[in-house]
């Protein structure tokens, strides 16, 4: 059986490694949303992992909400891309700052 500390350890891992992609990566909001999608799977692992060792089921009804968000925050998001991409022809985040009518 795994331990729970391998699984927070994997989850803490994804969640840094989510963090620094927002951080260095602060042009392209395709891959902005990616790192976010990448932090709340990181929580989900979180959830499942104690969920499974306290016997509570709890934490994996949690989970199927946070999908549920994830995925409206994944079409939304792509939605409003191709929007802006249509109107400016560029999604950079450096060029997207100034509002135009």
């Amino acid at each position: 059986m795994i331990p729970l500390s391998s699984y927070l350890t994997l989850g803490a891992i994804m969640f840094a490694i989510s963090v620094a992609g927002i951080f260095i990566n602060r042009k392209n909001v395709i891959i902005i949303l990616m790192c976010i999608e990448l932090m709340l799977l990181a929580v989900n692992i979180n959830f499942i992992a104690f969920s499974h060792f306290l016997g509570d089921t709890a934490g994996q009804v949690f989970v199927f909400f946070i999908l549920t968000v994830a995925a409206a925050e994944a079409a939304i998001g792509l939605a409003i891309l191709v929007v802006l991409f249509r109107n400016r022809r560029t999604i950079n985040v450096a060029e997207l700052d100034s509002m135009k009518g």
